[in-house]
């Protein structure tokens, strides 16, 4: 690991390392824009007038521009109080928007991410985040409110992710794991921000697609975030983009590693490792476990086409909870997307049309009940469909036990009674737990709880 968690290629490739002075980072020639045109990087040079903000907005949808006083009054001037966490960038704060802050602008929770100038990023992915956000809207892609652009302050606000990132979700110590369809929803998600970026007419990489970059809201619904690694993809009869190798450690494909040449599968192979820490609730570099295990990918993958090494390597937290043509099927793209070729890797397309259908598959087992967090659309009716199902089931072992008790009796009645044994005294078992596995939820709702279907 070259950096703190990102690969580079700085003694192979110095020429793509400038220093970190944010008056002088890349400018954007407006001039060059025509309306239909999107803004790509490959307009930004590092020569030339300073960057125009009114020239910028132009080419941006919905976008605000921010100054730092307004972002200090939303964030409360940066306390600690609303401190959400920290990545390459910098700090993020959350804010709130009222209605008297702008009238064009509604009342919202926010993310405020600030530009660290002694972090390892700098003005170009600050740069980068705007232009592709600015532009680029899609469900499962993070929204991006607004920037901040004043003297060597940078800022972007994003929407607020109630349930932060995956990485936190998906690895936590403490509460539930996050349930199997809950799991596939991400994926499916995730691959439908990917695939849009793919089919763009100017194609996107994204370049750092990993558990930590992917924001769930309330709903467990995944957005991509963090596009300061993101860059433009190959165009006409170009087959790749040569580039400095950044990304992190473990998600990054093999040939950008080795040659430093990105393509659009070099994304189907971050997401495949992604895809794979879902299945095994491992990360993708531990460095905890022995030997092979260290890597995720090197161990489990000569293991995901096989159905009966599988069980061994599904994650235990979910305790068979699972569906298990689902899992072998996943497992099966899985191994796909992680081949040392890229020519071998399906594209994002055709793995959200893998993925869709595992929505359909009902053979997951009843058992352990997991305790899923209703969305606002469903509350009560749900909970007293389960509780109706749960007490009749209740009702019926109830009498079927009764009847089991009297034969039991007769027959002891026969039997004398030893000496010197004391009885125990049987416990009586509870009556129904009030948490609700992610089974029910899904035969009460089917997959439209997880995954509103043709969504793009």
């Amino acid at each position: 690991m070259a950096l703190k968690k990102y690969l580079s290629c700085k003694n192979i490739l110095p020429n793509c390392f400038k220093p970190k002075d944010p008056s002088s980072g890349p400018k954007v020639h407006a001039s060059k824009q025509s309306p239909s045109r999107r803004l790509s990087l490959s307009d930004i040079s590092h020569h030339g007038s300073p960057l125009s903000l009114s020239d910028l907005s132009n080419s941006l949808i919905s976008v605000h521009i921010f100054t730092l006083k307004e972002l200090e009054v939303i964030t409360h001037k940066f306390s600690m109080s609303n401190y959400l966490g920290e990545g390459g960038f910098g700090p993020v704060y959350k804010g709130f928007i009222d209605d008297k802050l702008r009238p064009d602008l509604k009342a919202q929770a926010v993310a405020v991410k600030v530009l660290d100038l002694d972090g390892t990023q700098g003005h170009r992915e600050w740069l980068a985040e705007v232009i592709f956000l600015g532009q680029l809207k899609h469900p499962h892609l993070v929204n991006l409110v607004g920037y901040c652009y004043e003297e060597e302050h940078r800022l972007l606000v994003y929407e607020y992710m109630a349930r932060g990132n995956l990485e936190d979700q998906l690895f936590k110590r403490y509460g539930p794991p996050l349930p199997w369809l809950t799991r596939l929803k991400i994926a499916v998600g995730t691959s439908k921000g990917l695939a849009f970026l793919h089919e763009e007419e100017k194609p996107v990489i994204y370049r750092d697609f990993k558990t930590s970059n992917i924001l769930l809201d309330l709903a467990y619904n995944a957005k991509v975030s963090d596009f300061g690694l993101a860059t433009d993809g190959p165009e006409g009869e170009e087959t790749h983009v040569t580039t400095c190798v950044m990304g992190t450690e473990g998600y990054a494909a093999p040939e950008y590693i080795t040659t430093g040449h990105l393509t659009t599968m070099s994304d189907v192979f971050s997401f495949g490792v992604v895809l794979l820490e879902l299945l095994t609730g491992r990360r993708s570099v531990d460095k905890s476990r022995p030997g092979r295990e260290k890597n995720l990918v090197q161990w489990a993958r000569p293991l995901l086409k096989d159905p009966y090494k599988l069980d061994g390597i599904m994650d235990p937290r979910l305790e068979g909870q699972y569906s298990t043509e689902g899992a072998r099927k996943a497992a099966a793209l899985a191994y796909q997307c992680l081949s040392s070729h890229p020519k071998s890797r399906p594209t994002m397309s055709n793995v959200v049309k893998a993925l869709e259908p595992l929505f359909d598959l009902t053979d997951i087992p009843t058992g352990p009940f997991v305790y899923i967090v209703p969305t606002q659309a469903y509350n009560e009716p749900i909970v007293q469909k389960i509780e109706e199902k749960e007490e009749k089931q209740c009702d019926e072992i109830k009498i079927e036990k009764n009847g089991g008790e009297k034969e039991e009796k007769m027959e002891k009645s026969r039997v004398p009674r030893q000496k010197g044994r004391r009885r125990r005294r049987q416990v009586k078992p509870s009556r129904s737990r009030a948490v609700y596995s992610d089974t029910d939820l899904y035969k009460t709702l089917g997959s439209s709880l997880y995954s509103p279907k043709h969504q793009r």
